[in-house]
């Protein structure tokens, strides 16, 4: 197998600058660029810009996928968006990395050895960004779903020891949205570990914040933020201010959540339990969607049978007509059409005439040595 990457970036926050895109074009003669966006594919050779770097200097997502079975995705956060105690309890070496500069975080999710060669040997990187830049959204109002699930591949990968704890806990683990399930899919979660995590796990809860708690936090707002804010706007930085603005909303209500008092913190041990536990529930629904599926088969096969029966000759011509075709096609069509037959007989009439009405029909096709050898093959004919 051929080697191949992908490199995806993508800038949010602002776009690039002319000189920037310059500086780009001087890393890869290839690549696509835009003022939003650098692209590039490798099916030999190696990128040579080092993407953790061209992260904090330029960009707000990457995603990169090798058919080596690696996978990662970044994002770019302001440093304060995310406490650098949340960031020191999530981190696990390989799988969930966090890098700080004195204006940003640097997330970094990664797959380093997954098992799962069909997806690798089809994987060509493109659609990811699209599914997963969401999450950066998310982690800044707030919602750090997505970091526990970059924490459970640690589990999945059985790094951590059982009496380890949840270094955080989050709600709506149950109920993930389409960026978090994209990234569960991108990362190969286990979906048993994943449904032991949402046991439990509080519903996800956007709380509505009354009017007055709303004007408090507005007027709780200093002149100089304000001030720094409104020259942002009248100077077109509208986006800039606008994600000022609702980061510290967002860091203000997740402290109103921290006040309220959080849930108990499991262990891994307890998690590897609600797996068991999960995968003992999927098994049994599988099961008795199985069987489901078994009685809803078994009774259109004997309302397709019940009717066959209501009008037997009319069975017997179409075939007739199928036979007359003279194809091996054709053939196969009747021998199926003769087996369903046989049966509608055994139900509603009795074998002992099927055998009798078949010996008829045959008595004009016995010279054609297909139809004859399918029919013996399927148990309804007997070389005489």
């Amino acid at each position: 197998m051929s080697e191949y990457q992908y490199y995806e970036f993508l800038a949010i926050d602002r776009p690039l600058t002319e000189n920037e895109m310059a500086d780009l074009r001087g890393l890869s003669s290839r690549a696509h660029i835009t003022p939003v966006s650098f692209t590039n594919e490798y099916q030999w050779g190696n990128f040579r810009g080092d993407p953790v770097k061209l992260m904090q200097r330029y960009f707000d997502a990457h995603v990169y996928v090798a058919n080596w079975m690696t996978a990662v995705f970044m994002v770019r956060l302001p440093i304060e968006a995310l406490a650098k105690e949340t960031a020191q309890a999530m981190a696990e070496s390989y799988v969930l990395d966090f890098t700080a500069t004195s204006t940003h975080w640097i997330i970094t999710w990664r797959l380093e050895e997954s098992e799962n060669y069909d997806r690798f040997g089809m994987e060509d990187g493109r659609g990811w960004m699209a599914r997963l830049v969401p999450i950066r959204d998310e982690l800044l109002r707030g919602d750090f779903r997505s970091l526990y699930i970059g924490w459970l591949v640690a589990i999945a990968g059985e790094i951590m020891d059982d009496d380890e704890t949840e270094p955080i806990s989050v709600t709506g683990l149950g109920n993930l949205t389409a960026a978090q399930q994209a990234l569960v899919e991108f990362l190969e979660v286990d979906e048993d570990l994943l449904a032991g995590a949402g046991m439990g796990s509080p519903a996800s809860q956007d709380e509505e914040l009354s009017q007055q708690k709303v004007e408090a936090w507005i007027d709780s707002l200093t002149r100089n933020e304000v001030t720094t804010i409104l020259k942002q706007l009248l100077d077109g930085q509208g986006q800039q201010a606008e994600r000022i603005l609702k980061n510290r909303f967002a860091a203000w209500r997740r402290g109103l959540r921290s006040d309220s008092g959080g849930s108990t913190r499991r262990s891994v041990s307890e998690l590897m339990a609600n797996a068991e536990a999960a995968e003992n529930i999927r098994l049994e629904k599988r099961k008795r969607e199985k069987q489901q599926r078994e009685v809803r088969h078994q009774k259109e096969c004997e309302a397709y049978l019940k009717n066959l029966s209501e009008d037997f000759p009319k069975a017997w011509k179409a075939i007739q007509q199928t036979v007359e075709r003279g194809l091996g096609s054709a053939y196969d069509e009747a021998c199926c059409a003769l087996v369903d037959l046989s049966e509608a007989y055994k139900l509603y009439a009795s074998n002992k005439r099927f055998q009798e009405e078949l010996k008829k029909f045959m008595a004009d096709h016995l010279l054609r040595k297909a139809l004859v050898q399918r029919l013996m093959k399927a148990g309804l004919w007997k070389d005489r």
